[in-house]
């Protein structure tokens, strides 16, 4: 698989040397009479909205093309766009600080004055990094803070939700509020939520045991939960009020079950990585008198500690492989704030469409309200995502750009990512590499596969009104076999 794998991308990255022979529309005659016939005819099609955009990824030339100027709704394709304006603005090795500043001194291993954690967006910061930052500070020889411990999120503005987001992704770990100090649960990075593990009790009628991870008591857990017999049914309900860090769990998971996990968002994120801090600060023998806050760091403090998340690069594949919406968003307010001086989604969308409208798309052409797609209201034509998969190939970035994209078949999950279940035939498996993206009505796929003659193709799959999603995923997995065997 690996080999595979790593024989498509030299294969694409080839496919951008200019000598490279274009082929004409008529030698896939068959191919668009296939499409077409595919398209006209599939009964979970009825009613629904498709828009296709087949090209050379040798030329760009548009192959095949299905209402492919039709504004429709990406869904997560519009991460696509994220990830490479983020790439031409903020540069592969770019890196998220988090600072420790005191406005203080230290005196006889007492800290006098308070202790700041300023956020600067990263969204990969781990207990274990707080665990970090605070053995750093007793390295220094603090053994108490006589003051308060203070978070500074003001690196973005305080807007936690993007503009379309449903009400009920609220509690969810894909609708997360966005903070500049936050923290996540597991090296999936799905920043500002923690995940909730279930586990059976050893007779019926126990309460399941629940873990939270990191471990915190920054949200409360009601469980009301209850094991059943091992051919009981699980049916497991978690829930989080709203503005409250209190979760419920309900529901039934049978004897020997295998553990349940979920990722729930947290209530004002920025106080979660507050109470990891103190966490952390208490693990390493340090003490504080003070009380936790939110405020702003004042320009006299200085700075005790720094820590840099990893590279851009690196962060791609998280992001784009499961397709994170909490790092899509958080990078589209880091471009606004690189750019504009302002971390905001108004500012960010500014930045993406300026740098979007250099590879040759039109942005009057769209509707963009996030960065990561969740909106009903962001509107792509297909044409234009296929545009930009031909024009980003020549960027020095791009092998990361590609590499970051879910494989199909791929069963490591850092690899197959959102694919790894998907187009598992070995004819197709590891020959396409694409953006997959669903929200309600709506599945996209999107990005470049290998034919069986040997040709590169790009393409762009937005279906929309759908009655069920998964059977449009069944849909682009026919399509996407259909161009791999032309």
């Amino acid at each position: 698989m690996i080999k595979k794998v790593k024989f498509f991308v030299l294969f694409l990255l080839m496919a951008t040397v200019p000598c490279s022979q274009v082929t004409a529309k008529n030698d896939y005659e068959k191919m668009v009479q296939q499409l077409n016939h595919l398209i006209m005819n599939d009964p979970d099609l009825q009613g629904a909205i498709a828009g296709m955009s087949i090209r050379s990824a040798a030329s760009g030339e548009i192959i095949y093309d299905h209402q492919g100027d039709v504004r429709l709704r990406p869904a997560s394709n519009m991460k696509l766009l994220t990830a490479a304006a983020a790439l031409n603005v903020l540069g592969e090795d770019y890196s998220f600080q988090t600072e420790i500043l005191t406005d203080g001194t230290v005196q006889k291993k007492i800290l006098k004055g308070d202790l700041f954690i300023k956020g600067k967006g990263d969204p990969t910061l781990l207990k274990s990094d707080f665990d970090k930052m605070a053995a750093e500070l007793q390295k220094q020889g603090i053994k108490k803070i006589s003051g308060n411990l203070v978070g500074d999120d003001s690196w973005y503005d305080d807007v936690r939700y993007s503009l379309d987001l449903p009400w009920s992704d609220e509690t969810t770990h894909y609708g997360a509020q966005i903070s500049a100090l936050t923290a996540s649960p597991t090296t999936d990075y799905d920043a500002g939520s923690v995940m909730v593990s279930i586990k059976s009790g050893t007779k019926t009628g126990d309460k399941p045991g629940v873990e939270i991870t990191p471990k915190t008591n920054y949200v409360k857990i009601i469980n009301n939960a209850e094991t059943v017999p091992a051919d009981g049914s699980k049916e497991i309900n978690i829930e989080r009020e709203h503005a409250k860090n209190i979760i419920t769990i309900k529901g039934t998971i049978p004897i020997n079950a295998k553990v349940e996990k979920n990722w729930i968002g947290v209530w004002d994120p920025t106080r979660f990585a507050l109470s990891l801090m103190k966490q952390s600060l208490s693990e390493q023998g340090i003490t504080i008198t003070g009380i936790i806050k939110t405020g702003l760091v004042p320009d006299t403090a200085e700075t005790l500690v720094t820590h840099r998340s990893m590279s851009l690069s690196e962060l791609l594949v998280p992001f784009m492989k499961l397709s994170n919406n909490g790092h899509a968003e958080m990078l589209m307010k880091e471009m606004g704030k690189a750019v504009k001086g302002e971390g905001s989604w108004e500012k960010g969308i500014e930045v993406l469409k300026n740098e979007i409208a250099k590879w040759g798309l039109n942005p009057k052409t769209m509707v963009i309200r996030d960065g990561s797609g969740v909106s009903h209201v962001d509107l792509i034509p297909a044409n234009q995502i296929s545009q930009l998969l031909f024009a980003v190939k020549k960027e020095k970035w791009f092998p990361h750009y590609l590499y970051s994209l879910p494989v199909a078949g791929a069963r490591e999950k850092m690899v197959g990512g959102t694919l790894r279940n998907r187009l598992k035939d070995p004819e197709v498996q590891g020959k396409v590499q694409a953006k997959t993206g669903t929200i309600s009505t709506v599945s996209s796929l999107s990005g470049y596969l290998e034919t069986k003659s040997g040709q590169t193709l790009i393409f762009s799959i937005l279906l929309n009104n759908l009655l069920d999603e998964e059977k449009g995923k069944k849909i682009e997995d026919r399509i996407v076999q259909l161009l791999t065997n032309s």
